[in-house]
């Protein structure tokens, strides 16, 4: 877009008037000073502004469609999760004024010269009965005018810091920091959140300052929706097993996406009508602008006061700076136009020196007042704002006219001396931010090389997978972390490591694409495994019918797992054809009540002993006297149902008991309990599955144990120092004993477990 009046829309042509052409003009005026004043007159009066047509410069690409520049700016970048922001060449306004460089000053300067020498001139020629000594004067007013000239040489040598930043620039810099806080909001946000900012933004009345926020709400809406949509494709992929249904499959109709594009299309629609007003305000101020024209023609050839004239003069100049852009095919002409009157004016009305001495006092007041604007900078923390304001602040220089003489120096280099050190300033700054971005492209380089060294090794276990998907993860967020590296190479190295990440993510689908189809076929193997045990379950040739179905127990152990949603339900299928068949199998065994009642004596018998033994001092052995009795306990066989719990409770009582009466620790008690209730389990038919899923829970328990406490004894270290100390380091050492004891003993059991 255009920066503000275009400059005053400065036309490229007029840049390429040169000093000497200057000191020409200013000579042949001083000839022309010698003339009659009626020769003065008529050239005066003969002469008409001339339309110059210019070539126009090529548009640039800051003046390019809204559109193309929204589209530009919401293109994301192909990322797993969102995107580091996107970096946007945007033209900064101060392009136009670094551009024009030192010509342009020497242009307003020298124009300010000529205007000054052609007034001396004419208020000399007033004189005419002193025609010879208006020559002399005007000869002096020249030589005054020449040591102006060497004013605006040396005003020209003032520096406004170039925008060499390669990598970098304010405007990029700008909205970085702008986008990449409300980036980071909006990737935050679900996608009915961003709908509603959305609509809260198409509602605004300044359609253009909440233009970023649109476009950085659309990426971030953009890139939820295409992951809304990829997992509810592969939910409803992973619900049906029938290949001809998953063709079938058709994208689900997204309401919140409709909702998003009506509220976009209105947003187009309100930038549309923002940029059709703003193309005629330019033609408007066209017409404003020629209308002045107009008035500069008249003025030329008024006969009113000087005073009246130069103040009418004066209103016109203001309020030609106060129009604003104009089209840009008509910015030459009436530059050229302007400036030719303006020219003609100071020909014409003959401001006398008392009225250039007050010019010049007041232009050394303006530019008094800008050095304290300029030395005010210095304390803004804002580079970027600083350095702008310090831009607008040498236009306004540029546009005021010379000073007194015994003033030039003393207020240029006051005025110098602190644009030096503000350019100074911002060069530290973009050194520091180079320097910042080469240690980030360090460190991005770094965490592609381990990427590609992960990448590199070979993972067969689910386990490894997992622990690889963590590391990957782990890269990732340190990765977000860093800040960007120099423009140059930012694209590049987010491409390597997208790269790597890419490539482990596909290596990782294809490789539980193959175990998923190894599980399809596990789960058939077993399912004709259940089709063997049920033909098995209802026979009577226990014997034969016992190996077989052993054997189809030892080949479902050696087939692998099958996927998760039919585990249970296969393998209740198969234990229940098996338990059928053994339970009917026991049932026709343990039909001898005979056995029954022997088995129940004996374990009465083993009650009374239990309660009746006389124990020893030695504890050891008096518990594995008590560990006997309950192996003595385990072996005897069944005994009648109906006896069963009655028989359990009074020899469990009995042990406890004695247990009281010898003085053994409850985690003895406790432990001895586990091995009885184990050995128990190793003679059931589930014995073995039992006995895996309770060392399971041991090991997890006992690493659980393990790391709290480790976490409590480091909160003692660190509360160390604290106040009330004391207190809470009791209260943590009474944990750590008591985890420690709880430690011991669930090691003891799976100790025991695994003997």
């Amino acid at each position: 877009m255009e920066n503000k009046d275009q400059l005053n829309q400065i036309p490229d042509d007029f840049e390429n008037e040169t000093q000497d052409e200057k000191t020409s003009q200013l000579e042949d005026i001083s000839a022309e000073a010698t003339s009659s004043n009626e020769q003065g007159k008529d050239l005066l009066s003969n002469t008409e502004p001339v339309e110059i047509t210019e070539k126009i410069a090529p548009e640039t690409s800051a003046e390019s469609s809204d559109q193309e520049e929204l589209t530009t700016f919401i293109e994301p970048q192909a990322e797993i999760v969102p995107p580091e922001p996107i970096e946007k060449e945007v033209e900064p306004i101060t392009d136009i004024l670094e551009n024009k460089g030192d010509d342009a000053i020497d242009i307003d300067k020298a124009q300010d010269d000529v205007v000054e020498q052609v007034v001396a001139e004419k208020v000399e020629e007033v004189k005419k009965d002193e025609i010879v000594e208006m020559a002399q004067d005007t000869k002096e007013e020249v030589t005054d005018v020449d040591k102006e000239a060497k004013v605006v040489v040396e005003d020209d040598q003032l520096d406004i810091e170039p925008k060499d930043d390669e990598d970098i620039d304010d405007e990029d810099l700008e909205q970085e920091d702008e986008a990449d806080d409300i980036k980071l909001n909006f990737e935050e946000m679900s996608r009915e959140e961003l709908i509603s900012n959305l609509e809260t933004f198409v509602n605004e009345e300044d359609i253009t300052s909440v233009k970023s926020k649109i476009a950085l709400i659309k990426v971030a809406f953009l890139q939820k929706t295409k992951e809304f949509k990829e997992s509810s494709y592969q939910e409803r992929l992973n619900e049906t097993e029938d290949k001809e249904e998953k063709q079938k499959i058709e994208p689900l109709v997204d309401d919140l996406e409709t909702k998003f594009n009506e509220l976009f299309d209105i947003y187009r629609q309100k930038r549309a009508i923002y940029t059709e007003n703003l193309e005629k305000e330019k033609v408007d101020n066209l017409k404003k602008k020629q209308d002045i024209l107009e008035k500069l023609k008249d003025l030329i050839n008024s006969e009113e006061t000087l005073k009246k004239t130069y103040d009418e003069f004066r209103e016109l100049q203001e309020e030609w700076r106060n129009i604003g852009m104009v089209p840009k095919l008509e910015v030459n002409n009436l530059w050229q136009n302007y400036h030719f009157l303006v020219e003609k004016f100071f020909d014409k009305v003959k401001i006398n020196k008392e009225l250039k001495d007050l010019d010049l006092k007041k232009n050394l007041e303006q530019k008094i007042e800008l050095c304290e604007k300029v030395e005010e900078l210095l304390l803004e923390p804002s580079i970027i704002k600083s350095f702008r304001e310090l831009q607008r602040l040498h236009e306004q220089w540029k546009e005021i006219g010379p000073v007194p003489d015994d003033k030039k120096d003393e207020i240029w280099e006051r005025f110098k001396s602190t644009t030096d050190k503000i350019n100074q300033r911002r060069r530290d700054h973009y050194k520091q931010l180079q320097e910042e971005q080469e240690a980030n492209l360090a460190a991005k380089v770094a965490l592609c090389e381990k990427a590609d060294s992960l990448l590199a090794k070979e993972t067969t276990s689910v386990k490894a997978w997992q622990e690889r998907t963590r590391q990957f993860n782990d890269l990732f967020k340190m990765w977000k972390s860093i800040g960007p590296a120099p423009k140059k190479q930012n694209d590049e190295i987010w491409e390597r490591f997208k790269t790597s990440i890419d490539a482990f993510y596909t290596e990782k689908k294809e490789h539980f694409s193959k175990i998923k189809d190894q599980q399809i076929n596990n789960y058939n193997l077993k399912l004709e495994l259940c089709l063997q045990a049920e033909a098995l379950k209802d026979s009577d040739d226990w014997r034969k019918s016992s190996r077989e179905l052993i054997d189809l127990q030892k080949q479902w152990k050696e087939i692998g797992p099958v996927p998760r949603k039919h585990a249970e339900k296969i393998w209740q299928r198969f234990r229940g054809a098996c338990d059928e068949f053994f339970n009917r199998k026991s049932a026709h065994f343990s039909g001898i009540r005979i056995k029954e009642a022997e088995n129940l004596k004996l374990k009465e018998e083993l009650i009374a002993s239990v309660e009746n033994h006389n124990f020893g001092t030695d504890r050891a052995e008096n518990l594995e006297v008590l560990k006997e009795y309950q192996r003595e306990w385990t072996e005897i066989g069944f005994v009648p149902f109906k006896e069963k719990d009655r028989l359990q409770n009074a020899f469990r009582n009995a042990i406890n008991k004695r247990l009281d009466q010898l003085n053994i620790s409850n985690s003895e008690i406790m432990l001895s309990t586990f091995m009885s209730r184990i050995d128990n389990i190793k003679g059931t038919a589930e014995g073995n599955r039992q006995l895996q899923r309770e060392q399971t829970f041991l090991q997890n328990k006992i690493n659980q144990l393990r790391e709290e406490i480790m976490l409590w004894e480091n909160n003692i270290g660190f509360l160390a120092d604290t106040k009330n100390a004391n207190i809470v380091k009791s209260d943590f050492e009474k944990k750590i004993e008591k985890a420690k004891s709880e430690l011991s003993a669930m090691e003891a059991k799976l100790k025991y477990l695994t003997k």
